[in-house]
Parts: structure tokens; C-alpha cells; sequence
């Protein structure tokens, strides 16, 4: 494979993060993510809410993405430059739960510089992009998957979480997931109900547009987690999952082995490619 000249780059093609990250199918785990996020009421009733994360998501959405464009794909000096405004803004972020959110009593403390909230995002990003990467694209190996969290592990590090803070492997990192899954601390609020279906699976998009939206919220609702998603009351079935799992079927065996690298790679790599 050959390796993008990128000027002292935190990665490189030969890397699993690049690998995942330059598909475009991938963007699918997006929606996914967020709303697993919002399911933990200290990072939504607290960090979301409270410091107006909301308040303009799409734009907040579209620089987050920027960031972690710049991470994958720019040099290190960028990544460190706009990572490190990042980390300035969450260490003046923090407050307390104004109301009960699930168990948090109300007056819980939140900051979002805490190692436990960002940790939950960015497993949630890591877990959500490898789920959609495996159904879509390809099934990783094990080895695959420790060498793509071995990298997560450098994202991590970039928005102030220490190595301790962080599991050491893809399995444990399933294991943390499990344990959170089952922990009773994600609860999906009446408000993140509201505000998590606006913002995902409701975008200010044309009609022309629309009926992939909705492709898209079908598939986003099949990848959620049994428990968040009856959280979020969104309804399912087992003719829906077999139809969602039989289209993902003849995406990977078909369709994305023969997109040309314009359609099926994101920016400098869809060029590369062509």
C-alpha cells in the first residue's frame, strides 16, 4: 500500500484507524455513537445540555468532525494545535446536574475534562465505526481490532485522557462496554429522547435527500443496543433486522468492492484511489 506523504502525521495508510476512517459507509456509525453517548445522563444533562452542545449541533457536529479529520488524515502539528483548544474549552466546562437524570441525583458534579465521561465518548466512536466497519465493509480480526484501539488509544491521548484511563485492548475495551451496558448508569432522560431524535435522525436536509435519511435511521435504530434502544422507544422486530442485515449482506459482497475510489473513500484518499 502506498503511504500518503502527510508532514509528521500522527498516522499513516498502513494504519487500522486510516484503514476504517476512509470509507464512506463508515459515517453510517455517526448517529449511532451520539445517541449512545446522550444514553448516559451525566454526559448529556451535564456536558451537553448545560454547556450548549446542543445549542447549534450541526455546526458543533461539523467541527468536531473537522477535529477528528485533522487528527487521521493531517500532520501532527495541526492535530495538537486544534486538540489542545479543545482540552482549554472542556477544563472551563463543568457544573452540576440541575435536575435527577436517571440515578444522578440532581446536584451530581460533572466536568468534561473527567476521564469517565470522556472515556464513554470516545468508546462510543471506536465501538460504533468498528460495529458499522465489520457489517459494511469487512469483518477485522482480533489482531486488527487491538492495532485499531492501539490507535483510538493516540485520540484518546490527544483530548487529555492518560494511558491508565483507558483499556488496554479491544477486549477489555468490550468488556467496559458490557459493564456499562449492564451497570444501570444509561438512562436515556426524557430530554435526551427529545433532543437525540431531533438532532440525529431529524437533520435539516432537502426532500430529495430524505428517503436516504431514512434508510439511514433504520439502520442507525438496528445498531443500537437492545436496551438504549427501547430507551429512545424506537420500536423493532425481527423482519426489520433480518431485512437491515440482508442489505449490510449485499452492501459488503457486492456494492463496496465495486465503488470506484471516488464513491467509496473519503477526501485525499477517494483521490488517491482514482
Amino acid at each position: 500500500m502506498t503511504v500518503t506523504k502527510t508532514p509528521a502525521s500522527y498516522f499513516t495508510d498502513d494504519s487500522l484507524l486510516r484503514r476504517v476512517h476512509r470509507e464512506k459507509v463508515v459515517a453510517l456509525s455517526g448517529p449511532r455513537a451520539l445517541l449512545m453517548m446522550a444514553a448516559y445522563p451525566v454526559a448529556f444533562e451535564g456536558f451537553f445540555m448545560a454547556t450548549g452542545a446542543l445549542g447549534d449541533p450541526y455546526v458543533r457536529l461539523r467541527r468536531t468532525a473537522e477535529v477528528m479529520d485533522t487528527i487521521a488524515w493531517g500532520s501532527r502539528a495541526d492535530a495538537d494545535r486544534q486538540t489542545r483548544r479543545v482540552r482549554a474549552m472542556h477544563a472551563r466546562a463543568r457544573g452540576v446536574l440541575p435536575r435527577a437524570a436517571g440515578p444522578f441525583p440532581a446536584g451530581t458534579p460533572w466536568a468534561a475534562d473527567d476521564p469517565d465521561l470522556l472515556l464513554w465518548i470516545v468508546a462510543c466512536l471506536a465501538d460504533s465505526a468498528v460495529l458499522v466497519y465489520d457489517r459494511y465493509v469487512e469483518r477485522l480480526s482480533y489482531a486488527e481490532r487491538d492495532a485499531y484501539w492501539a490507535d483510538y488509544r493516540v485520540i484518546g491521548r490527544l483530548f487529555g485522557l492518560a494511558d491508565e484511563d483507558m483499556p488496554a485492548t479491544w477486549g477489555d475495551l468490550q468488556a467496559y462496554m458490557s459493564r456499562m451496558l449492564a451497570s444501570g448508569d444509561l438512562v436515556v432522560t426524557p430530554t435526551a429522547r427529545e433532543v437525540g431524535i431531533d438532532v440525529v435522525l431529524r437533520p435539516p436536509v432537502p426532500a430529495r435527500v430524505r428517503p436516504l435519511v431514512e434508510l439511514s435511521n433504520v439502520i442507525t435504530v438496528g445498531l443500537l443496543p437492545a436496551g438504549i434502544r427501547r430507551g429512545y422507544g424506537f420500536s423493532w422486530d425481527p423482519a426489520r433486522a433480518l431485512a437491515i442485515r440482508g442489505g449490510a449482506e449485499y452492501v459488503k459482497r457486492v456494492l463496496v468492492p465495486l465503488l470506484p475510489g471516488r464513491l467509496r473513500y473519503v477526501g485525499a484518499r477517494a483521490q488517491a484511489a482514482a
